[in-house]
Parts: structure tokens; C-alpha cells; sequence
């Protein structure tokens, strides 16, 4: 009985010494260490409440206890990671992550950047592994909570190829939502899109919430940089109509965006080449402070 005393510290601190060890490593084992770490929480805390108690009635703190609370009540604070209380960017330094790519905007249209860049202020993608340097564009007007499609200035703009490649996935007959509340559609997070094997790297460019039907490309097409890939929606996981993208190395999983994020660059606009996103709180409103870019303009 003595040693079953340790039986659950020694689980908690394998189990985070295993994820410790996963993130060092990098690759898709810092990204599925960075996911399973959301289960470690709830695995620590019914360990927490029950030494608490179980010390509380024997009224004494014996050091199977000490170093069981000292493990297991740093690895509850992970929660706050797990419910989106505080965001953290995904551990992956933008000069050490390659390949990386340079293409065109996805849109001929001034573009602003919703979100977009390297840090969690001005780009909340970065927690999530796959999608650590993704951006969202939209056309002005936005923002603006309006329940009608048609009021959003990117609903039905041409979505161009960023860049030359071949077509691994295209879906087209997922619902538009209504715009001016995030739909919380889990089951098809990128809605109607289209993902790029690239020519020159052999990595994948995902772009997501076409406009239903509006698809142009079919799997297995090859596509030149520029060409008419659909129209921007409202469909998948989203708010309001606009133009989601992202630069991952491995295929994508169908909806499902488990993969290693690479970094993504624009030129051809006169801005940054990454440029950043973000949002301030005026008066009680929530205004973009994103670049606006376009494809052959000057920076603005």
C-alpha cells in the first residue's frame, strides 16, 4: 500500500516528461504533444482533490503528498490553456520552421488582414499547430454584424491560386451560415475548400469558407498561380465571409487540421511580406487594425 502512494505522481510525471520530450523533439511529435497536453489537466486535477482530501482527513502533508500536489497542481493550469482563457502560440520559431513559401494574395481586391503575423496579439491561428502562421483576409465592408451575406464586402469575391500546384481536395456542397455569429461548425471546420500540393515545395495550401457550389477546381487538376479556384463564403467554422489560408507540410485530413504549420509570405503587394492582423476596443466597439494589402499595389 506504501508504494501505491506513488503509483500517481509517478504516471502524472512520465506522462509530462513524455510530452515534455515530444515538444523538444519538434515535427508532428511537438504537434501531438501539444494537443494530447490539453488531456494532461484532467488527468492532474481529480489527482490534486483527492490528495487534498485525503491529507485534509489524515491532517499531516507526508512527502508522497508534497510531491504529488508539486506535480499535479502546475499541470492543472494547463486548463486555462485547454478552456481558451489564455492563448499561447504554438512553440515554433518562424526562423528556424522550413520550408517556407512566398506567393501571391489569394484575391485581386484591396484585402484587409483580420488576422495575420507571428505573435497571438495579432494573430489568434498561432495556438493551433496547423494552422501557426495562417491568415484571414477580408474586403471592407466588414466587421460590421450584419446578418445579410450580401452586406459583407468578401462574399462571392473570386478566390485565386496563391501559387502553382495540384489539387488534393476540393469540396463545394457544404451550407453558407449566416454571418454575425460564429457558427460552431466542428464537424466541417473548413467548410467548402480547396487544398494545394505545391510545386515547388511539395507542401499543402489550404483555403478555406468558399461560397457553396462556387468551387472551380476538381482533385487531381493542376493549377497555374492566379487561376479561379471559387468564391469566398461563408461556410465551415466561421463568423462572416472571408478568405482563410494556411501553409502546412503534411496532406490534409479531409476537415480535420492535425499538421505541422509552416511559415506563408506575400509578394507582389508592396507591404510586408507577412503581413499582421489584430483588433483594438474603442469605446466599447471592436475595430481591425490589420494591413491592407493587394496584389500589384502599393503598401498602405
Amino acid at each position: 500500500m506504501h508504494r501505491l502512494r506513488w503509483l500517481p505522481v509517478t504516471l502524472l510525471g512520465l506522462a509530462a516528461v513524455l510530452l515534455a520530450v515530444g515538444l523538444a523533439a519538434g515535427g508532428m511529435w511537438r504537434v501531438l504533444a501539444w494537443i494530447l497536453m490539453d488531456l494532461l489537466p484532467f488527468a492532474a486535477a481529480p489527482v490534486a482533490l483527492v490528495t487534498l482530501a485525503v491529507a485534509a482527513w489524515k491532517r499531516r502533508l507526508g512527502l508522497a503528498t508534497r510531491v504529488t500536489l508539486a506535480v499535479a497542481l502546475p499541470l492543472c493550469t494547463i486548463l486555462l490553456r485547454t478552456l481558451g482563457w489564455v492563448a499561447i502560440a504554438f512553440p515554433a520559431r518562424i526562423e528556424a520552421t522550413t520550408p517556407s513559401v512566398t506567393v501571391r494574395l489569394p484575391s485581386d481586391s484591396p484585402l484587409r488582414v483580420a488576422w495575420g503575423g507571428d505573435a497571438v496579439a495579432t494573430n489568434y491561428h498561432v495556438i493551433d499547430p496547423a494552422q501557426r502562421w495562417a491568415y484571414d483576409l477580408v474586403i471592407e465592408p466588414a466587421f460590421e454584424g450584419s446578418s445579410d451575406l450580401a452586406a459583407h464586402g468578401c462574399w462571392g469575391t473570386p478566390v485565386l491560386a496563391p501559387a502553382a500546384g495540384r489539387v488534393v481536395q476540393a469540396e463545394a456542397d457544404h451550407p453558407d451560415h449566416p454571418p454575425g455569429a460564429w457558427s460552431r461548425d466542428f464537424t466541417t471546420v473548413c467548410g467548402n475548400h480547396v487544398a494545394l500540393r505545391l510545386a515547388e515545395t511539395g507542401t499543402y495550401l489550404v483555403l478555406c469558407h468558399l461560397q457553396r457550389e462556387s468551387v472551380a477546381v476538381e482533385v487531381g487538376d493542376e493549377i497555374a498561380e492566379g487561376q479561379l479556384l471559387g468564391r469566398c463564403g461563408n461556410s465551415g467554422n466561421t463568423t462572416e465571409p472571408h478568405i482563410h489560408l494556411h501553409h502546412q507540410r503534411q496532406a490534409p485530413l479531409g476537415q480535420v487540421l492535425i499538421a505541422e504549420g509552416l511559415p506563408l509570405y506575400f509578394r507582389d503587394h508592396g507591404g510586408d511580406p507577412m503581413p499582421t492582423g489584430g483588433f483594438v476596443v474603442e469605446d466599447g466597439s471592436k475595430r481591425c487594425t490589420g494591413q491592407i494589402v493587394q496584389h500589384g499595389g502599393v503598401r498602405r
